[in-house]
């Protein structure tokens, strides 16, 4: 049985996903990947009671994987998308979550842009985002309001990136991929554009990995605009494994990964760090030069942490979840 005959029929849904979105705003946070999303979603569920004091409805990947979304995308064994199976989900329970006195709805899950062992796979950053959000922002009528998107150095996101896949049991990629995903084009820049034209309606702001890491409350702030539940520890969670995790989960006969002096792999040269360097320079560039009036930078004035060291606190493994005028952006 659909939502639509649970509610009386398809005059009742539509009006129902009506309502719902009118007096609710919406807030995603989409990641990216490797920039303290983990950190932030147990932050969002240690202090839950306390934010939806606040009036903040949260969904989480408990929420986000565990079905509600199911159909959006078409399945992996050829079965067909199907929205309207999507929309009417999303629409009863954002009512549920009127009902329980929220007027704000923030989402967290950075599986919503792709993932990041995709973009391994293909050299290139994010490459279906455009696609992806477009589908998401349809599930929510068009109507979300702000979008916050974590962005992290380039040739460190890689790195982390392909620690993280690799931890998971992935194959090492080779020296030409890895030259690949050095001399490609594609930046922050280009992910933030493709973002920007999925969601025209949304307020589009970017954050720095090295101004939020470790300060979820602040990051909090920014997307909700309300005061933060006080952070008393620190968070780091799904932290980048080393280069002695990775030999201990590799084959014994994998060749031996090169490390920097914290212990951790570094598969980049110094050249391609340098281009990658160079990239994301450009892309920062372009942000605080107004990113064509796409997307607003902030920034955390109060994060006195420069270097690559992290604070104090639960340091466990990530969440169960992890086994211009704008036009609509494509897949890549």
């Amino acid at each position: 049985m659909t939502v639509a005959h649970t509610l009386g029929g398809a005059f009742w849904l539509t009006t129902f996903q009506g309502l719902g979105k009118q007096i609710m705003d919406i807030l995603l946070h989409v990641g990216a990947h490797r920039t303290g999303t983990t950190s932030f979603q147990h932050y969002l569920a240690d202090h839950s009671e306390e934010i939806a004091a606040r009036g903040t409805c949260v969904w989480g990947p408990r929420q986000t994987r565990g079905g509600l979304f199911t159909g959006l995308f078409p399945a992996s064994g050829g079965l067909g998308a199907d929205p309207n199976l999507v929309n009417g989900r999303v629409s009863l329970l954002m009512g549920k979550a009127r009902e329980l006195g929220a007027d704000q709805l923030l989402i967290s899950d950075e599986n919503m842009i792709g993932s990041a062992r995709h973009s391994v796979r293909s050299a290139r950053l994010f490459p279906a985002i455009g696609e992806r959000m477009a589908r998401f922002g349809s599930s929510f009528g068009g109507r979300v309001t702000q979008v916050v998107l974590a962005i992290r150095q380039t040739d460190q996101w890689w790195t982390s990136a392909v620690a993280y896949t690799v931890g998971r049991g992935h194959p090492v990629p080779d020296a030409d991929q890895f030259d690949r995903i050095a001399h490609d084009p594609r930046g922050w820049r280009d992910v933030i554009t493709d973002l920007a034209c999925a969601l025209p309606e949304a307020k589009i702001t970017v954050a720095r990995y090295d101004d939020f890491a470790g300060h979820p409350d602040l990051l909090f702030s920014q997307l909700t605009g309300r005061a933060a539940p006080v952070v008393n520890d620190g968070y780091w969670l799904n932290r980048r494994p080393d280069v002695a995790a990775l030999h201990a989960q590799m084959d014994p006969e994998a060749a031996k990964l090169p490390s920097d002096d914290l212990g951790h792999w570094q598969p980049f040269t110094q050249d391609q760090t340098a281009v990658l360097r160079e990239t994301y320079a450009d892309d920062l560039f372009w942000l605080t030069a107004g990113a064509d009036g796409l997307a607003t930078l902030t920034e955390n004035s109060t994060a006195t942490r420069a270097s690559t060291s992290w604070p104090e606190g639960d340091r466990r493994k990530g969440h169960h979840h992890d086994s211009g005028q704008r036009k609509l952006a494509q897949s890549g």
